[in-house]
């Protein structure tokens, strides 16, 4: 029995292992980027509003902070309570073109130990949860360089 793959947020990334990207929006009218996406009104309090254009974010950036997440956060995470939780690092990244910072989680063994403020790191396909019909995809960061 094959695996259903469901993006855990619908129209938040797109593609594959090498064009994998995170999608944002971006205002006509003042130029600001946003994610997550908007597809309302632009967030720019100093904006007179425009049409608001899905964009392909930078795949790669650098990271701004970063910390240990050893404790299983509570619903609507999902989660299995039977299993052992497994800490993650979760990290802030400034992307390298739009300049904003995004947050997600390292790549499974990657731990804060292996992580710096400014180091490279590039956005990769991940996966938030299993069971046995879905696997529901993500976005994890990865420091370059590295293949796990």
């Amino acid at each position: 029995m094959s695996r259903t793959r469901t993006p855990a947020v619908v129209g938040w990334f797109t593609g594959e292992a090498g064009d994998f990207r995170l999608l944002g929006t971006r205002c006509a009218a003042c130029s600001a980027v946003f994610f997550p996406r908007e597809d309302v009104d632009c967030r720019n309090p100093k904006c007179p509003g425009g049409d608001l254009d899905e964009v392909a974010l930078s795949r790669r950036g650098r990271i701004w902070s970063y910390t240990d997440c050893r404790y299983r956060p509570p619903s609507p995470y999902v989660s299995d309570p039977e299993l052992p939780w497994e800490p993650y690092a979760l990290i802030a990244v400034e992307l390298e073109s739009e300049r904003i910072v995004v947050l997600g989680q390292a790549v499974p063994g990657i731990t804060v130990t292996d992580l710096a403020v400014g180091m490279a790191v590039e956005v990769v396909p991940g996966v938030l949860h299993e069971d046995t019909e879905t696997t529901w995809t993500t976005w994890h960061w990865r420091p370059t360089g590295v293949t796990a």
